[in-house]
């Protein structure tokens, strides 16, 4: 029994949470890399409200990070995100069967359990204003829910932000 409550708490883990993916140009001197901004025209996909908390996670992060920002910056940063369904795939099977004299039957339906969740995905570019190129670029996936309060929202945004900048600048190999 604890056995199978144990494999049900990791399961439950697994499935929700933050995830974060990386991807930089590996030629990169991240040390030319001192202030930033973002782009004048981004297009995030969020609300206004939820734009404005997270563009103040990032300040307050890259600020820590010894990053500040600048009208003529070494970089800009695009967000975008999108919302999606995910698809339900938890069913149970109910099944009737029965068998006499050589013959048998069955039927089986299954019953969906639980609520079908909402994902958001937040990408975070950031662009060499000299070269115009991509050279940073995280990628996170989380739950979404729509009726969190404000400050819910807020704690959410900083710990993404926090999870997205862990890794920048990647380390030295």
């Amino acid at each position: 029994m604890k056995n199978w409550l144990l494999f049900l708490c990791l399961l439950c883990g697994a499935c929700g949470g933050l995830r974060v993916n990386y991807d930089y140009d590996k030629n990169t001197d991240f040390t030319n890399y001192r202030t930033y901004n973002y782009f004048t025209d981004m297009q995030t996909g969020l609300s206004e409200l939820d734009t404005r908390r997270l563009v103040r996670a990032l300040d307050s992060v890259l600020q820590t990070k010894g990053i500040q920002s600048s009208e003529e910056p070494d970089f800009l940063i695009n967000i975008e995100s999108r919302e999606f369904q995910l698809p339900q795939n938890n069913s149970v099977g109910i099944g009737l069967g029965g068998t006499g004299r050589n013959v048998g039957g069955g039927v089986s339906i299954g019953v969906p359990v639980g609520a079908t969740g909402r994902e958001r995905e937040i990408i975070f570019d950031f662009i060499d204003t000299r070269k115009d190129a991509l050279f940073w670029q995280a990628v996170t996936s989380s739950n979404y829910r729509e009726n969190a309060s404000p400050s819910t929202r807020e704690k959410v945004l900083n710990e993404l932000v926090a999870k997205v900048l862990m890794r920048y600048p990647p380390a030295k190999k």
